[in-house]
């Protein structure tokens, strides 16, 4: 290692201990929150620019004074501290301020994905008791095909907020906008009694069974969480400006972007969703200075046509999860960033990891307790020892990653207290120890110079959740919309990989139902494109005489993950989705050639 390296490495040192002193876990009955980080910057800076969206923008005075409106609106509707309120929108001013507002009076945002419908979308509402749903009219129709299955009441508990409408047609529900327009716009005096250690947010994550789990998300979380990124991640201040394109209903775009701001004063240029061809444009037309990505999008842009002048923009640091190695140092030479902060986090995890000392290929250095230990890909299950323990890898060996459960990690789990202890492992290096499962492999990489703290670098997912277009996708929630299908009588999900896309897409192996011959693969891929969210519709389909399956009827997908979708190596068929297709091909070899060398467009 250079000598420029190391001194690059001890100027952290400073802003590193000031960040380990600021995050020292606080009593949970201390008040504080992201609202009241919102009412402050509002305050200091009331005129400076807080977001930017689709021509609009708003000052840190405006932006407080909507989420006061929305606030105090929503007191005289009956909301009060501890209320669970559905919140389902696209990326807008709107959402944020409404996040805001919740906050302001102690009540928990239910964050729901914006691209669910049908069965996900009604569970998403009713697991969390939501007393009230505030919906953008963009989503209406989903939320028009389930509220007479809901127990919210139809004309007083569903509210919409037009986007770029009047909201007209929506008879069933109350125009939020035009009712909360002459509502107070002083700050409620109930922010100052919110607490760190009080719920602040559901963030929906799909586990390893069933439908998607809400992740409790405290007050302390968020704010230890956007005071790293704004501390010791980005360095971000009023001055900067912070570019994001990923969906706010997930904790990435949320907590580690917008809430960076909040923590900092920092402003934000808000998308939708991500636009490759716009990408340079707008970051340099805004002068955003900081990048809050995920790997996939990253991919997308080295795979973009490389222009003279794509290192001058005014780019200097970025954040997100999922960077890959093979594009890791083609963006960051590319686009002339010179700090990228890898982190890695689940939503509803107890540890978390941060590339603070700007290392290349990593996920950084984390201050919790963890352990990788041995685990079987194949068999989708953690090696023992003769005595039942976990076993511990060798440095450099990828290795199911661990979180030590304890007072200053607490794992806070899902609403569901029986889906929480299955992410709970006890008694695994020790008696009586309990340790957070990630279900993800990790290993430990050298880079050099790392103050003592060892560095990690994320492998893969396992067992039976897989990771594609940027979501989580479970395997079982999957399996039992297909099995739905009457002309299936088992079928078996699993993810695979395609060379030059990140993450694993979905494949299912189906067995059909007695008496049925073809599969009616147009009827399939309806009902598919109905019941499921786009991300997590298979992308390939085979058929199979038999499911196969172990001793104790556990399907068996080791064999199946190996063999993918190589059609070479087995006899049974095999169906895809291409990118851009609504149906089902035959795959033949043609196709089987462009996706191994990467050219068929995923």
């Amino acid at each position: 290692m250079g000598i420029v390296d190391v001194a690059s490495t001890l100027m952290q040192v400073p802003t590193l201990l000031k960040l380990k002193k600021g995050m020292v876990p606080r009593p949970p009955e201390v008040t504080d929150s992201f609202s009241a980080r919102v009412e402050g910057q509002a305050a200091r800076i009331p005129d400076n620019n807080a977001i930017l969206f689709e021509g609009q923008s708003v000052t840190w005075r405006e932006f407080n004074e909507l989420a006061n409106r929305y606030a105090n609106y929503l007191t005289g509707e009956g909301v009060t501290r501890g209320d669970t309120i559905s919140l389902m929108m696209d990326n807008r001013i709107e959402f944020l301020a409404m996040i805001v507002a919740l906050n302001k009076l102690g009540a928990v945002s239910s964050l729901i994905n914006n691209n669910l419908h049908g069965l996900s979308l009604n569970h998403c509402v009713t697991v969390t008791e939501s007393k009230k749903f505030i919906f953008g009219s963009e989503v209406a129709e989903a939320v028009n095909e389930i509220k007479a299955d809901l127990s919210i009441a139809e004309g007083r508990d569903y509210y919409v907020i037009p986007d770029g409408d009047d909201g007209t047609g929506i008879n069933w529900a109350k125009n939020l906008s035009e009712e909360s327009a002459s509502a107070a716009t002083e700050n409620p005096a109930s922010t100052g009694d919110t607490t760190i250690g009080e719920t602040a947010m559901y963030i929906f994550t799909s586990g390893t069974t069933g439908l998607p789990k809400a992740a409790v998300m405290s007050n302390r979380r968020f704010l230890m969480a956007s005071d790293m990124v704004s501390k010791a991640g980005l360095k971000c201040d009023e001055k900067d400006r912070l570019y994001i394109c990923l969906p706010l209903y997930h904790a990435t775009g949320l907590m580690i972007g917008v809430g960076a701001a909040w923590a900092s004063g920092a402003s934000v240029f808000v998308r939708r969703r991500f636009s490759a061809s716009n990408f340079l444009d707008e970051v340099r037309e805004h002068n955003c200075t900081c990048f809050v990505y995920i790997g996939e999008l990253c991919r997308y842009l080295v795979n973009t046509e490389a222009k003279g002048d794509d290192r001058k923009n005014p780019l200097r640091a970025m954040i997100g999860n999922g960077m890959r190695p093979d594009v890791w140092m083609d963006f960051k030479n590319r686009f002339n960033v010179k700090r990228i902060i890898e982190f890695y986090g689940a939503s509803e995890g107890n540890v978390s990891f941060a590339n603070l000392l700007n290392k290349d290929l990593t996920v950084g250095m984390t201050s919790a307790e963890v352990a990788l230990v041995k685990y079987d890909v194949h068999n989708d299950e953690i090696v023992r020892n003769e005595l039942g323990f976990c076993i511990e890898v060798e440095d450099g060996a990828p290795g199911l990653l661990l979180g030590k459960i304890t007072p200053d990690t607490v794992f806070e789990g899902y609403t569901d207290p029986d889906a929480s202890e299955k992410k709970v492992i006890r008694n695994a290096l020790e008696e009586g120890d309990a340790w957070f499962n990630s279900g993800d492999l990790m290993k430990t990489v050298d880079v050099g110079f790392d103050l003592g703290y060892p560095h990690y670098q994320f492998v893969d997912r396992v067992g039976d959740t897989f990771r594609w277009k940027s979501e989580n996708v479970s395997t079982n929630e999957v399996g039992e919309i297909i099995n739905g299908f009457e002309q299936v009588k088992f079928c078996n999900v699993y993810g695979v990989a395609i060379p030059g896309a990140d993450g694993r897409a979905g494949m299912a192996a189906i067995t059909l139902a007695d008496g049925v011959e073809t599969l009616d693969l147009t009827k399939l891929a309806a009902y598919l494109a109905h019941e499921l969210p786009a991300y997590a519709v298979p992308v390939f389909v085979r058929i199979q005489p038999e499911i196969d399956v172990t001793g104790t009827f556990k399907m068996v997908k080791g064999d199946l993950r190996e063999q993918g979708y190589d059609i070479e190596t087995f006899e049974d068929p095999v169906y895809l989705m291409a990118p851009g297709s609504a149906e089902y091909q035959r795959l033949d070899a043609d196709m089987l050639a462009q996706i191994k060398a990467g050219s068929a467009g995923f």
